[in-house]
Order: structure tokens, then C-alpha cells, then sequence
């Protein structure tokens, strides 16, 4: 049941009446009537002058006493400079709760076995470092991307390529192979991914100090660079890699294991997961044959070292290195080869990559080179690019004093959560099994919706307090008004108080009342808008909305204390339904909602 389908049809039968003229549903402009005046749509006239031969105020008027007289669906109107407000009857607003009320996939399209096939691309981990706080809005919007797409109707599957090979790779196998003295996960009490993350940070540390003693010694930046004994060290052991070396292969697998157990338990603290991964030490040799190919059908040039390139002067872009004089390959290489592997492993219809903002030239580069190889799917890839995310200075420092760590960054915002639930009173009388669960909850609800909610494309900076806050804008708040409203329906249970599952139809709204359930059905159409835009961020507006329309009603309206049993029943059977949705809202998020707190 859609109201604004069943107005355009009556709107168009007024027109017929009225005019003479047939006219069709893309013609008829209705928009949610603006807070200020009374209705709940308002019908754009000025499009409809032309049919009239009037102006917007008798064409306004016109039409609103067709529409009252002659149609159920409007009660009564008002016109504002030939804008039309048309006011629901309340008959109409109790239909749609049923409605809302007997359908459980309300707002959720069901996937079809022949439905679109979505890849996304999120998260891209080196494993040389841990995951770290882009890396957590990176996987957040991956996985709510995922969600909202699998909820309109659209087959999904998760990926995730790993940069586990590279020089970046091989500093920190040289750095541990150098001064590691055999430390391991198990010997230092160390995650994995930090262990590796150290030997990276120790790399860079004597890296450096070897080029201040070289420039000490008289050289210049540049010359210093070209002799450095370490760097060259980190090539040739790459090198070496490439020749498929046994002890350098070895030394590589057993560190990446390492890596990979410590990803594993970042993921699952952070409620992300994968479909299918891929790695670029399986895909890079798939992008170094198609690059040999495109040199020899003449796409590609080769320049006298050697190396190998991309004239992308014609399409008004620079010239792109795509494998070194060495013959190594470089991250178009492997993107290209990747690319090619998911097209013949899955029959995508899209392709997403979540990527960061500072990547646009890299995607807009690939989509042109696939083109030039001659693949189909060249041009339909999609670019999801955000903005980046940082803290308030002086907030939250790694361990490394540069980067903020997404394992210490998810321990503090549980912790914050705890001091302020305890500080607020709302583990009182609660076990510490139970206080632990909603914490966890609570923190990780907070990171996770005050990450989502911000438009993707823009940056944005993170503020643990801010997001733990009980009022406002914030995951604790939804989860809170969630809480609160099974607590009020727990209550009804206790003294006998059926939620019912139909509504008399007798029953008087409030505007308040009328604008909630107008709310509620606009919930599929959020859903919807947010998987066509990639906008995540419009599910966390909707739903905090929902949560403080629902709040004020709450304070402003009795409910079990209702003495007319037919609007106490209306007002249980509308709180029931907006916590089903502000549920299903979180979980296109990945946050979970209490049901006590």
C-alpha cells in the first residue's frame, strides 16, 4: 500500500474531470508537505498550469475539492501560493500500520536467483601492518553497502583482495629476518599484525637513520637514496620472491600467517566477513600476462630499460608505468590481473570497489586500461570513493604515535562505553555477563553508526566521547529508544495488554500519531534510494529520525495509561513496528540493538 501511488491515481482522476485531459503519474509532483503548514503531501501545481489555463491558486484549489469530496484518501487541504497541502484521512494511516504490521520484509526486497550480481571490493589490508581506523570506515561501508544492496533485491558477494607481496611486504620480512632475533606471536604475547606492523615501523626507522649518515657524509638526498645498502637489500629480496626463492617464499608465508590469524580476529570484533578473498600474490602474474599482452597487440610501450607503460595522453591523462625495468609489477598490474580473475571466477553485473578518495585517478586509470584490453566490463566499473576519517587532535595515538590502531580504537570505545553506562546508571541491576554484552553493544553501535552516518564522500573526524553520547545523533541514542520501546511493550505483556493486529477504524489520529506512521512507510523507499545513490548514510538519518520522532511522541502521549482501549491499542500495535524498524535500520549497519537497558 502506497500512498502516494494511490493520491497520483486520484490526483490524475481530478485532472481528467476537471480538464478534460489525460495526463500520466510522471506528471504529478508530490512532495512531503514541509513542517510549517498542515498536511502531510503537497502537490507542485506549476507544472499543471498549461492543462488548467489557470493560475496556481485556482488550480490549487480546483483540484483539492475534487480531491476532498470525491476521494477517501483526503480529508481536507489548503493551499499555500499554488502549492496544494493534502491532509491523510486518519482511516488511510491505520490501513498502512497493518499493512506495515502483517508484512516482516517491509522495506526488504527478496533476493531472486536471477537477481543482479554485485561484487564489492572493501577493506585491502597490507600485510605488513595492522588495520587501522580508515581501514574500520573502509570496512563499515563495505559491509553496509553489502547489506542494503542484498536488501533491495540484488545478489551480493563480498571481497577482499589482500596486498600481501610487494617491497612494502618485504621491509618488514627484511627488518625481522635482521633484528626479529626469532620473535614470534606466541613468544611476545603480540596479535600477529602488530608483531609485522613493528618490523614495518623499525624498516622505516633505520632506513632513515641510514640516509642521515650518508647525507652527513656529503650526499645528497637523492644520491643518498640510490646507495642505500637496506633499500636495495628490500629489492633484492623481492627479487627473490619473484623467482619463487624457497627460504624467501618460507620466511613470506610463515610472517603472513602471522598476519592473517591477527585480520581474522580484527574482522570478527568488528562483525565484517568476506564472501571470496583474493590475494596479489595469486593474481599479479594474471596482470603481468595481460600487460605482455597488451604490449604486443601495441596497446602498451616499452620504454629502453625495459619497463613498461600506458600513452594516456590522448584520453588527457599522463603516461602509467605498468611493470618496472626489473620486470616487477606495480599495483595496476595486480588490479588488472584481479579484475580479470573475478570476471571469469563470478558473472558480475557490477563491480564496487570501496576505496579511499586519494585512489580516484588510480580507478579512473583501470577502467580505462581494462577497456583497452579489451574487456567489456572495463567501463562499468564503479568507484566507491569516501572521504578520509580522522581524530581530534590529542585524542586516541597508536602504539606507533602515527596511526590510530582499529584493535585499540574498538577496546577504548567499549570501555568509554562502560564508564558512561555505569556513570548514567544503566547497568544497575544487571549481571556482569549481561553489562559485558551491552557494552560491547553500546561501544561498538557508537563507532560504528557515528562512522556511518556522515555522507560517505565527505571526511569527517571521529570523536569517541561525542559518539558514545546518550542524546543526539548517535548509535547509543537509537539503541536506547529501542530498549525503551520493548520495555513498554514487556509491560503491556505483564498486565494483560494485547498488541492487536487490526485497528478500528473509528480511531482519531494526532498529527504527531499520523506523522510517525508516515515515517514508518517511508522506510522502503530510504532503503531503496540508499542502494541506488551507494549512499549508507541515508539509513542512519531515517532511522535516527524515526528515533526522535518516536521519543517526543513518547513524552507527549500516554500509552499504557491510555484510558481508550482502541488508541492504546493503536499506539502499542505503531511503537511495536517502529522498533522492528529502527532494528531493521542498525542491521544495515551491522549494529545490534538491546532489548534491555
Amino acid at each position: 500500500m502506497n500512498i502516494e501511488n494511490i493520491l497520483q491515481t486520484a490526483i490524475i482522476s481530478a485532472i481528467k474531470e476537471l480538464y478534460s485531459v489525460d495526463v500520466n503519474a510522471s506528471q504529478i509532483t508530490l512532495q512531503k508537505t514541509k513542517k510549517e503548514f498542515k498536511g502531510h503531501f503537497t502537490l507542485v501545481t506549476f507544472p499543471l498550469l498549461k492543462i488548467s489555463k489557470k493560475n496556481p491558486e485556482q488550480t490549487a484549489q480546483e483540484i483539492g475539492m475534487y480531491l476532498a469530496d470525491k476521494s477517501p484518501v483526503v480529508s481536507e487541504f489548503n493551499v499555500i501560493k499554488g502549492f496544494l497541502n493534502l491532509t491523510i484521512a486518519s482511516k488511510v494511516w491505520l490501513d498502512l500500520l497493518e499493512n506495515i504490521d502483517k508484512n516482516p520484509e517491509f522495506g526488504f526486497t527478496p533476493v531472486a536467483n536471477d537477481a543482479p550480481l554485485f561484487m564489492v571490493e572493501y577493506s585491502s589490508p597490507n600485510t605488513n601492518k595492522p588495520l587501522h581506523l580508515g581501514h574500520i570506515r573502509n570496512n563499515l561501508l563495505g559491509h553496509s553497502l553489502c547489506e542494503i544492496l542484498k536488501a533491495n533485491g540484488k545478489r551480493v558477494v563480498k571481497t577482499n583482495i589482500v596486498n600481501d607481496r610487494g617491497i612494502h611486504i618485504c621491509k618488514s620480512m627484511l627488518a625481522w629476518q635482521k633484528w626479529g632475533d626469532g620473535e614470534t606471536p606466541a613468544s611476545s604475547g603480540k596479535k600477529g599484525d602488530h608483531l609485522i606492523g613493528k618490523y614495518y615501523v623499525l624498516f622505516d626507522k633505520k632506513y632513515k637513520a641510514e640516509l642521515a649518515d650518508l647525507q652527513a657524509a656529503g650526499l645528497s638526498r637523492e644520491q643518498a637514496e640510490a646507495q642505500s645498502v637496506l633499500m636495495e637489500e628490500a629489492r633484492e629480496m623481492l627479487r627473490q620472491w619473484e623467482a619463487n626463492d624457497a627460504q624467501t617464499v618460507n620466511l613470506w608465508k610463515m610472517m603472513n600467517g602471522w598476519v592473517y590469524a591477527g585480520f581474522d580476529e580484527t574482522y570478527e570484533k568488528l562483525g565484517v566477513s568476506f564472501d571470496k578473498i583474493y590475494y596479489e600474490s595469486q593474481t599479479y602474474l594474471a596482470g603481468k600476462d595481460e600487460v605482455l599482452r597488451g604490449l604486443k597487440e601495441g596497446v602498451f610501450y616499452q620504454r629502453e630499460d625495459g619497463s613498461v607503460w600506458a600513452d594516456l595522453t590522448h584520453e588527457g591523462l599522463d603516461e602509467k608505468i605498468l611493470l618496472r625495468s626489473d620486470g616487477t609489477s606495480v599495483y595496476m598490474t595486480q588490479d588488472i590481473g584481479t579484475a580479470k580473475l573475478r570476471f571469469d571466477d563470478y558473472p558480475i553485473d557490477t563491480m564496487i570497489y570501496v576505496v579511499g578518495n586519494e585512489q580516484n585517478y588510480h580507478f579512473q586509470v583501470l577502467s580505462i586500461l581494462l577497456d583497452k584490453l579489451g574487456f567489456e566490463f572495463g567501463k562499468g566499473l564503479v568507484h566507491f570513493s569516501y572521504g578520509m576519517v580522522e581524530l581530534p587532535e590529542g585524542k586516541m595515538k597508536s602504539r606507533e604515535g602515527t596511526v590510530v590502531d582499529a584493535d585499540d580504537l574498538m577496546a577504548e570505545m567499549i570501555q568509554t562505553a562502560r564508564e558512561t553506562s555505569e556513570e548514567l546508571g544503566k547497568l544497575d541491576g544487571v549481571t556482569p555477563e549481561e553489562a559485558d554484552r551491552v557494552v560491547t553493544m553500546i561501544g561498538m553501535g557508537a563507532l560504528k553508526y557515528f562512522i556511518l552516518k556522515v555522507d560517505p564522500k565527505k571526511n569527517m573526524t571521529f570523536n569517541p566521547k561525542e559518539s558514545i553520547d546518550f542524546n543526539g545523533n548517535t548509535g547509543p541514542f537509537i539503541q536506547y529508544t529501542h530498549a525503551r520501546i520493548k520495555s513498554v511493550l514487556r509491560k503491556a505483556e505483564e498486565q494483560g495488554i494485547p498488541v492487536p493486529e487490526s485497528m478500528q477504524a473509528d480511531i482519531v489520529l494526532s498529527e504527531k500519531e499520523e506523522g510517525l506512521v508516515q515515517l514508518l512507510a517511508e522506510f522502503p523507499d530510504i532503503v531503496k534510494q540508499a542502494g541506488d545513490e551507494y549512499n549508507v548514510s541515508l539509513i542512519g538519518n531515517y532511522v535516527y529520525d524515526l528515533a526522535k520522532e518516536f521519543n517526543q511522541f513518547y513524552h507527549d502521549f500516554p500509552m499504557l495509561r491510555e484510558k481508550d482501549e482502541a488508541l492504546r491499542a493503536f499506539r502499542l500495535l505503531l511503537s511495536k513496528n517502529v522498533a522492528i524498524t529502527i532494528k531493521k535500520g542498525m542491521v544495515l549497519f551491522g549494529i545490534e540493538v538491546p532489548e534491555r537497558m
